[in-house]
């Protein structure tokens, strides 16, 4: 299954106490694949560097790199299109944009900007880190 990370689940799945730390392994597991872009990718960064520091950034982004070379299961996206959905804050596009041009299943978030998704007639749809969780990774 392929899904999109929002920047605040990112932030989140990566606490070593963290209730969401099963997203960690299923991405290191390869029971999920993620799908990023380079605007995603930059974000991710800037943001988790902001609130957890240059270290922080260098053990998540090492993550990411372990389970793209182990397991191939971080998909890297450059959607050629825009389809303007997220009106309410135009930042979260690059995710929505991705998710579709991927075709995943999912948007990993607690951004509600994201529930324009669910009638927007594109396959991927929001849900929230522990929905995902509870529903897939029990």
């Amino acid at each position: 299954m392929t899904v999109v990370l929002d920047t605040n689940t990112v932030l989140q799945i990566f606490g070593a106490r963290s209730p969401l730390a099963r997203l960690k392994h299923a991405l290191l597991s390869g029971r999920i694949r993620v799908a990023i872009s380079t605007g995603i990718w930059l974000e991710y960064e800037e943001v988790v560097t902001r609130y957890g520091g240059a270290v922080v950034w260098t053990r998540v982004a090492q993550i990411f790199e372990l389970a793209e070379q182990l397991r191939g299961n971080v998909l890297h996206v450059e959607p050629s299109f825009s389809f303007q959905l997220i009106a309410a804050d135009p930042d979260d596009d690059k995710f929505a944009d991705c998710a579709i041009a991927v075709g995943a299943s999912f948007v990993i978030t607690e951004d509600r900007h994201f529930d324009v998704l669910a009638a927007s007639g594109h396959k991927p749809q929001p849900i929230t880190p522990a929905e995902f969780i509870r529903r897939f990774l029990p």
